[in-house]
């Protein structure tokens, strides 16, 4: 709660920093470059500020000013170390919309040299933001490299759709994007559709108008795909029946090369994009999860393994496997012990209704259904819960099983109906309705089978959980 507060804070003096209108101070630096401020808000900050503010006459128009000549840029660097990440990523944000380039050049490297965990917990903020303004470049690559391995960041997101032309279009410009060429096309297809609420949604409607509407607004990215590198089936299925769009000479030219590749074409070949396979978890056809990142799993990763720093995206030694989501298996805690009855060795991931909470454990042991008429404990010393960080939430917490005898409770046939995955007693799933999306369920602050609580109150209820099967990659 208290990093919500604060992050509403920064937020509000950032918007105070932007309303130029009222300002009653002006801070002149090395080189004469001004800043227009507000001494209220300074005094408050700075016992400085509300010493020298005291001393000083205002002009005619009761503005207040104060000359640091040798103040510069990289000072003021320096006296951001101890402020919260959020408002120097906000405070470069304003930088530049004031045109303060060197200022907004020094934020920018300062985050990405100082503060690359933060970027990247904080990835949609940050991808979002920087692409409304064409002066972020070192962010933006930073960022793009990320998303060249890891397009589900961006492309699975449900908002995809209101993602800025210019980030598509710097993505669809990258040889590495790790997604196979149909593929992109069919997200840009998608794309495009969603920026024109009009067109028909069966194809078999449109008319030649509403082909032209949506060439027009793909007119950046078409050219960025890499056509010759898609399969002769792909282009007939999926391609084809957007041939309207194309050029006449492009669709001429891709026909005649998949009927005689020999041939030479008018049109530009553009490479086929490098896939680094090796490197990255193997793709599915739907997004790794509703809730969690990659960089969640590299965190989770590094405490199974209890590693003291968290795995890279590229060193990740686990594959987290889906065996059961809420959503599609159901909210009743009998199809948990259903489908994950023998499972071992599986994280629970659950989000928090009405919160950006994301709840979750690891057990290394066997989910048993069979455990008896009276239930029965499971005994580890390696099963742990957890907090996540995300938009929200500003740190993870971690806690390890404390009473290892008591670390996994195993509910008896008679009780699950009512009564899921049990972590102790410090992290339960139960519904007297039988629907965890429909009742509170609990967390135990006062059990003491785990080192530490990880929320703040008892009771709440969930969106959406899932549970991932544990597998050692193979080199």
């Amino acid at each position: 709660m208290t990093f919500q507060f604060f992050d509403k804070l920064s937020r509000n003096f950032v918007e105070l920093l932007s309303d130029t209108d009222d300002y009653n101070m002006i801070i002149i630096v090395k080189n004469e470059k001004s800043f227009k401020a507000h001494s209220n808000v300074l005094k408050c900050r700075s016992p400085y500020f509300r010493k020298e503010l005291k001393n000083i006459i205002p002009n005619e128009n009761n503005i207040k000013t104060i000359t640091k000549p040798n103040i510069s840029n990289e000072i003021l660097i320096l006296l951001l170390k101890n402020v919260e990440t959020k408002f120097i990523f906000d405070l470069m944000i304003v930088a530049n919309e004031f045109e303060i380039e060197e200022l907004t050049k020094k934020l920018e490297n300062h985050l990405i040299e100082t503060k690359s965990s933060w970027l990247k917990s904080h990835f949609s903020l940050v991808y979002r933001s920087i692409f409304s303004e064409n002066n972020f470049k070192d962010l933006e690559k930073f960022c793009n490299d990320i998303v060249a391995k890891y397009p589900n960041l961006i492309f699975d997101a449900e908002d995809f759709t209101s993602l800025q032309e210019s980030a598509l279009v710097s993505l669809l410009k990258r040889d590495d994007l790790q997604l196979e060429e149909v593929v992109i096309w069919e997200y840009i297809i998608k794309w495009g559709i969603a920026q024109n609420s009009t067109l028909p949604v069966d194809l078999k409607e449109w008319t030649k108008e509403n082909f032209k509407t949506l060439k027009i607004t793909l007119q950046q990215c078409l050219p960025l795909i890499r056509y010759f590198h898609i399969s002769g089936n792909d282009v007939s299925k999926k391609v084809m029946p957007y041939k309207k769009i194309l050029d006449k000479q492009l669709w001429k030219d891709l026909t005649q090369y998949f009927m005689d590749p020999e041939q030479p074409v008018e049109s530009i070949i553009l490479p086929p994009r490098t896939i680094l396979a090796q490197e990255l978890p193997a793709r599915a056809t739907k997004p790794l999860s509703t809730i969690i990142t990659y960089e969640h799993v590299a965190e989770i990763s590094s405490w199974i393994d209890r590693k003291s720093s968290t795995y890279s995206l590229t060193s990740i030694p686990y594959e987290f496997q889906l065996i059961f989501r809420g959503s599609i298996n159901g909210f009743e805690p009998q199809k948990f012990w259903d489908i994950c009855h023998g499972h071992a060795s599986t994280v629970v991931i659950m989000k928090v209704k009405g919160t950006e909470e994301i709840l979750g454990g690891y057990n290394p042991l066997a989910w048993d259904a069979n455990a008896g008429i009276f239930g029965g404990w499971g005994i580890t010393n390696d099963s742990f819960i957890f907090s996540l960080k995300n938009g929200n939430i500003q740190n993870s917490i971690l806690s390890r099983v404390k009473i290892r005898d008591c670390a996994i409770w195993n509910v008896a046939k008679t009780s699950q109906k009512t009564n899921g995955l049990h972590f102790g007693f410090n992290l339960c799933m139960r519904s007297p309705s039988s629907n965890f999306t429909l009742d509170n369920n609990s967390v135990f602050n006062n059990c003491d089978h785990y080192e530490k609580s990880i929320r703040t109150t008892n009771n709440f209820s969930i969106v959406d959980y899932e549970v991932f099967k544990i597998i050692k990659k193979t080199s």
